[in-house]
């Protein structure tokens, strides 16, 4: 039996993953059975469990998929030290991600994850593990930031971290429930409220 590439296995997964998106979106997670899967990405079940052996493990694999984007977006925009500004970088984040919700849904994905990591600590831990990573980046923005004197210099770097990280979330939840059109002037916003 011939030997499968590498790409043709991520490619496979790929697809699958693709395929739960869909599902996902539409029907959610505890409403999407194995069989809704199976259909949807028209493999059978014996192709799609050598990828991920249940459900669980592609709403894992979708979840870390989308923080890992958010997380280069986040590196990358910080990366442009010293010229881009706190407000700059938001933008550019909510950008990526009403980009990739148009494309398949990340912003309905994500709200999911969110309620589904309420009762799987495994995910819970994982969006914490990524989050606190890309959120020490940003203190190192939001420091400098604050010895320029852009930023209030008499609050912890730390607390305005979370702050500014908590508007991330919120745009996601406005995208997914009020749809794009809510969310239009928000990179505007956030770059009037943060200019440097």
């Amino acid at each position: 039996m011939p030997r499968v590439s590498q790409e043709y296995r991520d490619a496979r997964r790929a697809q699958i993953l693709a395929g739960a998106r869909r599902c996902f979106v539409r029907d959610g997670f505890h409403g999407t059975s194995m069989q809704d899967l199976l259909t949807e990405v028209g493999l059978s079940s014996g192709a799609v469990y050598r990828y991920f052996p249940g459900k669980r493990d592609m709403i894992v694999a979708i979840a870390e998929e989308n923080l890992a984007e958010v997380a280069a977006e986040i590196r990358r925009m910080t990366g442009a030290r010293p010229q881009v500004g706190i407000g700059e970088v938001l933008a550019g984040i909510f950008q990526v991600i009403r980009e990739r919700h148009e494309q398949d849904g990340f912003a309905t994905i994500a709200v999911l994850v969110w309620a589904e990591s309420l009762r799987d600590p495994g995910l819970a831990e994982r969006i914490r593990s990524t989050l606190s990573g890309v959120t020490a980046e940003l203190t190192e923005l939001v420091r400098e930031r604050q010895e320029q004197g852009v930023l209030p210099a008499g609050v912890p770097p730390e607390q305005l971290t979370q702050v500014i990280v908590a508007a991330v979330p919120g745009y996601i939840l406005q995208l997914a429930t009020l749809g794009p059109v809510v969310v239009e002037g928000l990179p505007g916003a956030v770059r009037a409220l943060w200019p440097d």
